[in-house]
């Protein structure tokens, strides 16, 4: 078994190894003085590095036309993009669209074959020490040292980053998080739900200006999920950026101002979240029934299982389409009138949502 602490290349001190993660001792068996260094490094304000003395930070992290393949498959297209500091910004995409290489690239896991990335003005390549400090990841896979505690793992992170006696921050971070009573416990012990909170902290302890959350409440439970994005606007609201990525579609559209959508590596869409979902307000009405009144069929959409989806262009067509079905005698089983949510714009724009309604006759259309 594989035994070792998990940070990119480059993270901090200790040889980089060729498969780009790097594990070193914490910074705290280091000197004073190699303490105070990382920690005037950790600042959010630090100049823009990579642009010219004196440039101005206009962004919290920027992609610059960056492009990724692995052998045939092209990953990243040409993704450009920027979000601004202290923004809540959401990244969706169906598996396969791009997701997590991007957030390897501005981690530095990840090297583009072209373009630039930017965590706080520092490029992610040729300045990954200070771009590293400036972000703060939670990783999709479970990663833990299973020869350490709760607390041991947080204090070691610290290390990492030169901080020590960060015991009240961290007590925070464990209450926040649900952890409180597990502080003690050996990381082998815990539950797959409490291991990933633990990422969470891990990624938290530094106060980094940029967190990344890809798919963070995958497999935790409701009250945990609920803490933590409690947890999480309060950083926002404090003005740490917030990237996310996740396939609870309503989380996005609660807490995102501006989202991104990719497909097949490209960006299809980009905008704040009420202007994406304006051109595409509609309210369906889910019925249903035996069969849809002969007028009435070019006005669906499509089938899920056994319910009829159809388009009305305002609320006062629903008296319309009841007076049709009781003049052609249909019993209505079930109605129900729905807007356009961030969900069905997603399916739309991935094209997920292409197939015909007598494709989806038999079941759902995800």
């Amino acid at each position: 078994m594989k035994v070792g602490c998990w940070l990119p290349a480059g993270f901090a001190r200790g040889a980089r190894s060729t498969d780009g993660y790097s594990c070193c001792a914490p910074a705290a068996l280091f000197g004073v003085r190699e303490r105070e260094k990382a920690l005037s490094r950790l600042s959010p304000t630090l100049p823009a590095s990579g642009r010219g003395k004196g440039a101005l930070m206009t962004s919290a992290v920027e992609f610059q036309a960056v492009s990724r393949r692995f052998g045939e498959l092209q990953a990243l297209d040409d993704i450009s993009f920027t979000i601004a500091p202290g923004e809540f910004f959401g990244l969706l995409g169906p598996n396969g669209a791009g997701k997590t290489t991007l957030i390897s690239v501005l981690g530095g896991l990840v090297r583009p074959n072209s373009g630039r990335a930017f965590v706080m003005g520092h490029d992610v390549t040729t300045d990954y020490l200070n771009s590293r400090r400036q972000l703060g990841v939670v990783p999709q896979e479970v990663v833990f040292d299973p020869f350490l505690t709760v607390r041991e793992t947080l204090r070691f992170q610290a290390g990492y980053f030169g901080l020590y006696r960060v015991d009240d921050w961290i007590d925070e971070i464990l209450h926040h998080l649900g952890l409180s009573d597990k502080a003690d416990k050996n990381m082998r012990t815990l539950s797959g739900g409490m291991k990933r909170r633990v990422l969470i902290g891990q990624a938290l302890v530094h106060k980094p200006p940029v967190i990344v959350l890809d798919e963070p409440t995958a497999g935790v439970d409701v009250e945990l999920r609920h803490a933590l994005w409690t947890f999480i606007s309060r950083l926002n609201k404090e003005g740490h950026t917030i990237l996310l990525t996740t396939h609870y579609l309503r989380e996005a559209e609660t807490l995102c101002d501006r989202i991104a959508m990719l497909k097949s590596g490209r960006v299809v869409a980009l905008d704040h979240k009420h202007r994406l979902l304006s051109p595409f307000e509609m309210i369906v009405a889910r019925l249903t029934a035996a069969r849809v009144p002969d007028a009435w069929q070019t006005r669906v959409r499509r089938m899920e299982g056994q319910s009829f989806l159809i388009e009305l262009n305002h609320f006062e067509e629903l008296e319309t389409l009841l007076a049709a079905l009781r003049a052609d005698n249909i019993p209505i089983e079930d109605l129900q009138v729905e807007q356009t949510d961030l969900e069905q714009v997603f399916l739309r724009l991935t094209g997920s949502d292409q197939e015909s309604p007598a494709a989806n006759s038999g079941g759902s259309s995800s």
